[in-house]
């Protein structure tokens, strides 16, 4: 079998060409193969794209950054993607040397699953999935499901002109099902996630059990009451804090977003910005986790980063570049959606750290109140600091009391005043990480884990 450290010859001598003609080059290869399947109320579908290999170059030409890429790894196609910047890098005369840490990173880490995917054939997916999707139709007065299985094998190998080899094979499963329930002209909808680096195995949590709870969640919202609306205690569950952490927070902390002022958080560093008992981090490092890298595309190994230790704001998420304008260090979030794609920071896993407090003693808290659940979407305002989440239920709390049953609703305000507000954190017994894909701006998707447990702060409740 071969893999993607069988064409390493030839993007070295890549590398050996630019070399005379700039002070850093670099090159991140890849290949990714893999498979969706899906069933639906209409039809069973499966398809297995091409398998996508190629490389992308990067030089520093004195005062920028230059790129090329070719999607063969054949020497004809190589040298023409090199001759390519060896014209750029010709054609500049500034001589200054690039900015920030060149990763020196020699290491390999292959994720071996005792049962990978690629062992089922397409059938056998179908017909799990098939199944899965029968488990919701089941119940009564769901009028539509859907369920669906991607999986995919990414390997990745970065070389660079200080030394570094960094080779790592990453397999990702993900799973959704989707339960829609309709009555009298009213619908609604309900959807259970999972999302590992791994194989079968992350498919062994979906059990008849779960997915059944899941659809009939979505038919009790048939006859849910309408949602409170204005300013109250809220309590967000795990999944909607860790879209917080992520959405409200997160893409604030990126630091090409710093370097270009388009982030509200950046003249914050160093500054409180809630109480001590919040921590919140981005960790690549996690083992398993949906998010997870072993090295970043400028080299530099997967890291946890804390971003907000125990209230104060310490750092952001750094590419080698705005690392060096803020006199930090890389910190393992360089990432290209694909060879094709230019490299940004991005997140990876993004958490809210555990508190100390019980959902019991959080909700006895609250005098008027609601509990948002299960997230459906989250917007990103880096520059403006305000936040939008939006829910497919949640409960109201009157006099630290569970009440009713409410649909779908919005969460909205400013990140900061959020934080600063923050009263309560859940404990580990209740943490969860959610997988979800993440763009930067409207495109160049990539996996990132999300993750938390309940907070309770204050916010904007109204309709969505």
């Amino acid at each position: 079998m071969t893999d993607l450290r069988d064409h390493e010859d030839v993007l070295r001598s890549g590398l050996r060409k630019l070399e005379p003609h700039t002070r850093f080059a670099e090159v991140m290869s890849e290949t990714n193969s893999g498979e969706s399947v899906e069933a639906d109320s209409k039809s069973n579908t499966a398809t297995r794209p091409a398998r996508m290999s190629g490389a992308a170059f990067r030089a520093w030409a004195g005062d920028r950054w230059v790129e090329g890429a070719t999607s063969s790894f054949g020497a004809p196609a190589v040298k023409r993607a090199v001759d390519g910047l060896l014209d750029l890098l010709r054609a500049s005369t500034a001589p200054g040397p690039p900015p920030g840490v060149s990763a020196t990173t020699v290491g390999t880490h292959v994720e071996s699953p005792a049962r990978p995917m690629e062992d089922l054939d397409t059938e056998q997916i179908l017909q799990r999935v098939a199944e899965i999707k029968g488990w919701a139709s089941g119940v009564p007065r769901i009028k539509i499901s859907r369920a669906g299985v991607r999986w995919n094998v990414n390997e990745r190998q970065y070389l660079n002109t200080a030394g570094a080899n960094c080779f790592q094979r990453v397999p990702r499963t993900h799973f959704v099902v989707v339960a829609v329930a309709g009555e009298n002209g009213k619908t609604q909808v309900d959807a259970d996630i999972a999302g590992a680096i791994g194989g079968q195995e992350v498919l062994d949590g979906v059990t008849e059990e779960n997915v059944r709870a899941m659809a009939q969640s979505a038919v009790a919202l048939l006859d849910a009451k309408a949602a409170p609306t204005g300013r109250m205690d809220v309590i967000l569950d795990p999944g909607v804090a860790a879209t917080f952490a992520h959405e409200s927070f997160g893409h604030g902390t990126e630091g090409d977003q710093f370097v270009r002022k388009r982030s509200y958080l950046e003249p914050l560093l160093g500054q409180t910005v809630g109480p001590d008992f919040l921590t919140l981090v981005d960790d690549g490092s996690i083992a398993g986790a949906w998010g997870s890298v072993f090295f970043d595309d400028e080299g530099h190994p997967g890291a946890r980063t804390v971003l907000i230790d125990h209230g104060r704001f310490v750092s952001g998420l750094y590419d080698r570049e705005s690392a060096a304008a803020y006199n930090a260090q890389p910190t393992g979030n360089t990432r290209r959606a694909s060879f094709l794609d230019r490299a940004f920071v991005r997140m990876t896993n993004t958490i809210v750290e555990p508190g100390d407090r019980s959902f019991e003693e959080l909700v006895h808290e609250v005098k008027h109140g609601v509990v948002l659940e299960r997230w459906t979407s989250g917007m990103e305002d880096p520059a403006g600091g305000q936040m939008q989440i939006k829910v497919g239920r949640g409960h109201r709390i009157e006099n630290g009391q569970l009440t009713d049953l409410v649909g779908p609703m919005a969460l909205s305000g400013r990140v900061l005043e959020f934080l600063r507000d923050v009263r309560g954190i859940g404990s580990r017994k209740d943490f969860e990480m959610t997988p979800g894909f993440c763009g930067k701006g409207h495109g160049d998707y990539l996996p990132v884990g999300d993750g938390g447990s309940y907070v309770l702060s204050q916010a904007v409740v109204g309709p969505t």
